[in-house]
Order: C-alpha cells, then structure tokens, then sequence
C-alpha cells in the first residue's frame, strides 16, 4: 500500500549527514518548508558499543566487506558518520574546488567562526598521544595538533567515546544541524528508507520511501541527495539517472600498534595529533582505540599474544589517498585496491613502525586495512554540474560522493561548507 503526506514541501533533503543537515539547517532558518529523511534512527547517542555496531556495522546496511577482506563502514544514523567519527576537522582544498568554479571560501570563514574548531588543550591530550608526538618529533616530523569539532570545556580527559558517539555534547556532529533545523520547522523522519526520486518532465517531484512497513510519497519541487558515497549513486540508479555502477574513493587506513612498558591508559581523544603528507597522499595520526575495537583488530592478525595489551599499545593511524576505482553497485560495494594503494600504505606503515620504535614500543604489528570516507562516486563535472545539480532540474547531490577528486582527508568540513553554500543558493531560488 502507498501512501502520501498530505503536505508538500518546499525541499525534501534526503540524509543527515554534514552535507544534508547544513542544507537544512539553511532553509529552514529561511523559512523554508523542509523535510528531512533519515534512514537510521535520531535516537539520542549513548556512547555505546551496541549502538555503536547498529549504526555502523550492520553488513551490507553500514559495512562492506571487499573481496581482499577489508572493511568499509559508514554511519547509517542521524547526523551520518559524523556521529561515530573521530571529530577531526580539515579544511576543504580550495583550489580543487575552484578549479570546478565552486567558491567555498565565504562558507568555510563562517563556519570556522561558528562551530567548535580547534586543536584540543594540553590538558586533553592524553599520555598515549603526547608520546607519539614526542617520538614523531625526534624523527623530524613536523607532527603538530589537529583541529578536533570538540568543546573542550565539556570534553572529559580520559574518554574513549567519540567513535561511539559523544554521550556528552562535547563532540560536535551535524546532529546539531540538524536539531537547529527543526527547531525552525523542518520535519525529520527517521527509520525512512528513500527508494527513489520520483521524475516528470526531467525534473523532480518528490521521493519515494518506506518507514515502518508502509511504502509513501512527499512532495517537492526541490530534492537534495545526501545519502552518502554509496547511498547517492543508488539512489540515482534507482531513479534512471545513473548507471548501474560507479567508482569511488574509500581513503583505505591501517593501524600500527606497538607496546611499551610505562604507560597504562587506553583511553584518551583519538586523532589528536599527526603530520599529513600532501603529495604522497599520506597522513598519520595517534589513535587510540577503544579496547574492543583493538582487541578485534589484534584478533584479525592473528595477534592474539596482544589481546590483553590494550592499556600499554600506542597506536598509529596510517592513512592514504587512494586512486578512483572499484564498483557501488545496487547490492555489493568493491574497493580492492591498486597498486599504487598498497605501496602507499607500505611506505605509511614504514613511517609508522619508525615511531612506534623510537616511542620505545615493542611487539609492533599492523592491522588488516579498513575504510570509512566513501565518496566521489557522483563527481562534480560528471555526476553533478558546478551547483550539484544533476541533469534532472531541482534534484541535487550534496555529499561525499560529489568531491571531484581523490581525497584522503576527513571530509566533515568540506562537506559542510558544501551544505551551507548550496543552502544559500536554493534560499535565493526558491
């Protein structure tokens, strides 16, 4: 049975995701009749690993094993992965985008000046972390603090929780859009799966979903995508706008662990520092894990000599840029990597043994590489034009899959720069 909701909407923004929810929250401070549809749930976070796991690692819903085994997840949640990321901040590459006649400067200044961005105070930088930056340092590393979307009045030394979902307010997630947004009117529907786009006269009329059973239509002359990396391009393949497959970018990552024998902690704010390697694609960071995250990625490489070092094992984040390619396709996601890929993480991880060595750790291994930043499968200049517009009039793409190039940097900033920037656009169209 189909059925519809009785009122239309000026714009229907499909996913809460930075990209999604800076949209929003836009036209809805506008005055804007907005609806949002998520297909996760907006239930409160708790910073638990149960919820954690159904936000995230549900096979085929928010993880994705490839044929060499590796994994990729991503938040099916209210506010995306920004929910279950490790709140770090970097800011969009401008020239990339400029190049493609996107200005995302104006967006950029006002966010910088509105949210929490920053690099976290000494005093909420744990041990773990301070000794990696010490032993990058001694290396020549030019390893320095990260901007973190943190408040760090209300951030707790000793916490382990912002890849479970901050319990505290403290991790910034676009969330908080998407609250602002409703707050100004917009309806959120959770538990909505969009099947498709529905089209007449090549431009859009609306959405398609089902929420609890029951198939449904809304309205609007105006639809924004914001489903994800993976979630966009179906979507258009759904509605005939897209061939079956796209390829995209995932920004593979390893973990580097080694133990040491004076420190005993384990939880501390991951990402808190690192060095970033533009021109070969690589970046580092600390990273320490929660232990059942480390004690799974210690089980995965046979380590089981290490399952019970978590309070003693510095970990590294090895993280790269890696080439276009593999295949979404509309029930299986593949992203086995290239050549180039691998010798990319080899020479990361080589960096990474160097410090974890002069860190004073021992028994050093590696995890199996993993992925969590899919995106460029709707590119702008191919899937979507210069104002992320697809070739069907009032339908958009605002996500990581519209990034023009390969990446290799977290995308939550740059995705909401592009949110703001399309919201302002559509304000003035509508």
């Amino acid at each position: 049975m189909q059925t519809s909701i009785p009122q239309s909407f000026d714009v229907i923004v499909v996913g809460s995701g930075p990209g999604g929810a800076a949209v929003a929250r836009e036209l809805a401070r506008a005055g804007k009749r907005v609806l949002i549809l998520e297909q996760g749930s907006a239930a409160p976070v708790t910073g638990k690993l149960g919820q954690m796991a159904a936000m995230a690692a549900v096979p085929g819903r928010g993880a994705f094993i490839h044929r060499d085994a590796s994994l990729l997840v991503q938040g099916i949640t209210a506010g995306g992965s920004s929910t279950v990321n490790f709140a770090t901040a970097a800011n969009p590459p401008l020239s990339m985008f400029a190049a493609h006649g996107i200005d995302l400067g104006p967006a950029l200044q006002a966010l910088r000046e509105e949210l929490p961005i920053g690099p976290l105070p000494d005093s909420l930088i744990g041990p773990m972390a301070t000794r990696l930056m010490q032993a990058a340092r001694s290396l020549g590393m030019d390893w320095q603090k990260l901007d973190k979307m943190i408040r760090p009045q209300i951030c707790r030394s000793g916490c382990w929780r912002c890849v479970y979902g901050c319990p505290f307010g403290a991790k910034w997630t676009a969330r908080d859009f998407v609250d602002q947004a409703v707050e100004h009117g917009a309806t959120l529907l959770d538990g909505a799966k969009v099947l498709r786009v529905t089209i007449e006269n090549d431009a859009a009329t609306g959405v398609e979903f089902v929420r609890g059973g029951r198939r449904q239509r809304a309205a609007a002359k105006v639809v924004v995508l914001a489903g994800g990396g993976i979630g966009s391009p179906r979507l258009l393949h759904n509605t005939g706008l897209m061939a079956s497959t796209a390829r995209f970018f995932s920004d593979p990552v390893v973990a580097v662990m080694g133990s040491v024998p004076d420190i005993d902690g384990g939880a501390e704010v991951p990402m808190a520092a690192g060095v970033r390697f533009d021109a070969d694609g690589i970046s580092l960071a600390d990273m320490t894990l929660p232990q059942p995250m480390y004690q799974g990625f210690a089980a995965q490489v046979g380590r089981f000599d290490r399952l019970f070092a978590h309070r003693r094992t510095l970990t590294l984040m090895v993280k790269v840029r890696d080439e276009i390619g593999g295949s979404i396709g509309p029930r299986w996601v593949d992203k086995t990597l290239q050549a180039a890929d691998r010798n990319k993480l080899k020479d990361g991880t080589e960096m990474a043994r160097g410090i974890l060595k002069a860190a004073g750790a021992r028994h050093i291994f590696k995890s199996w590489h993993f992925a969590a930043h899919p995106g460029g499968s709707v590119r702008i200049g191919e899937g979507v034009a210069g104002d992320l517009q697809t070739k069907a009039a009032g339908l958009y793409v605002c996500d990581a899959s519209v990034i023009p190039e390969a990446w290799g940097l977290p995308p939550t900033l740059t995705l909401l720069c592009l949110g703001k920037r399309l919201g302002s656009q559509l304000v003035h169209g509508l």
